[in-house]
């Protein structure tokens, strides 16, 4: 930002840890994510004309999007579109589109966007940044979007770019609960806080893997258990039993994970620090032998954390890359996080980014000054 052109505006969207229930939300399932200190910021101010401008420090390019233009053949199919340039003005472009099909005004402004959430870590950089553009439009356009809405346009604009995302990632920018993690159902997308002990923190350590749902097998995975619920009769897994599912990996993991979740609320509230661990343990085995999304590097990490003295760890976000999460007593998180990372970055030669985190406030605007 320069003297000469001051903003005036500002909204922030958290990236998000889940603590338990991957692969769940796009089955109707339960989730419990907590949002993260990291965030995507931007900044702005209101403009006449029909343009919006956005400036970024971490993405090549900047990004103009005229407000008037249709963009419903672009953003459906991300892949003949020759008009969004830079490649991620494709974003701005769908949210213009995900806010009009709800029915949703737009306004124009020009502003820099900056993001702490790392790119390709699965903490749901591109959910921050979605849910920070569309509050930004809405809010510009006079009727600044809040709540559940606000997550469910994010989450379509996320769909025109071809990332066939659940809704996870935006309930928890949305919704994130200073000091609690929120227990997200998303068979009826009602949010219920959940309080996190203040003597218990939460570890983050980036594999050094980078990771992208639009390039990975995440697409796969989400219609092998599309398919298996079809098969059984069914809408979504959410109703499926442990016993219809015995069979099929993928739906398996679903099944239990969404039974991991409860226990995992249950021992939260219970202060059983033990149990919680198991249930991050019995997660990570499930999500790589049953769902098939982790990689050795991601399992080597994990195990670094458990033997460095977390009480547990799993893979967070898709998988395929990114993050693996540790829990840990407060005052031995720090030790334990460089710790593992150390030994991990002599095991693999890679280099990972180790920072303990807690659960933060979701998304929000304000006028600045």
């Amino acid at each position: 930002m320069s003297a000469a052109h001051p903003f005036t505006h500002e909204v922030r969207a958290p990236g998000r840890v889940n603590l338990i229930g991957e692969h769940t939300d796009y089955q109707d399932g339960l989730c419990l994510p907590i949002a993260i200190e990291r965030e995507a910021v931007l900044r702005y101010n209101h403009i006449g004309g029909s343009h919006v401008t956005v400036r970024s420090s971490q993405l090549d390019g900047i990004a103009s999007v005229d407000l008037n233009a249709n963009f419903n053949d672009d953003a459906t199919d991300p892949k003949r579109s020759s008009s969004a340039q830079p490649a991620w003005a494709l974003a701005v472009a769908a949210t213009v589109a995900a806010l009009r099909e709800r029915g949703h005004r737009v306004g124009a402004f020009t502003g820099e966007l900056d993001s702490s959430v790392p790119l390709g870590s699965g903490l749901s950089s591109s959910a921050a940044f979605n849910v920070a553009l569309t509050l930004a439009l809405t809010e510009a356009g006079g009727a600044p979007l809040s709540g559940t809405e606000l997550a469910l346009v994010a989450q379509r604009a996320e769909h025109l770019c071809g990332v066939p995302c659940g809704i996870m990632d935006q309930m928890a920018s949305v919704h994130g609960y200073a000091g609690h993690a929120i227990l997200v159902d998303c068979q009826d997308l009602s949010v219920q806080p959940i309080a996190m002990p203040p003597d218990l923190a939460v570890i983050v350590v980036h594999s050094g893997l980078p990771r992208s749902l639009a390039d990975s097998a995440y697409a796969d995975r989400r219609f092998a258990v599309e398919h298996a619920a079809q098969t059984l009769g069914l809408t979504s897994l959410r109703s499926a039993t442990i016993d219809q599912v015995r069979d099929d990996p993928f739906a398996r993991h679903v099944v239990s994970e969404n039974a991991r979740v409860v226990a995992f609320v249950e021992a939260l509230r219970a202060g059983s620090f033990e149990r919680l661990g198991l249930l991050l343990d019995e997660s990570h085995t499930s999500l790589a032998v049953d769902f098939a999304v982790s990689t050795h590097e991601l399992d080597t990490l994990a195990a670094f954390l458990r033997s460095s003295g977390a009480l547990g760890a799993r893979l967070t976000g898709g998988g395929f890359g990114g993050c693996v999460i540790a829990l840990a007593p407060r005052h031995d998180a720090p030790a334990i996080a460089d710790e593992a990372a150390a030994r991990y970055r002599g095991e693999t030669g890679l280099v990972p980014t180790p920072f303990v985190t807690t659960a933060s406030g979701g998304a929000s605007h304000s006028p600045i000054g």
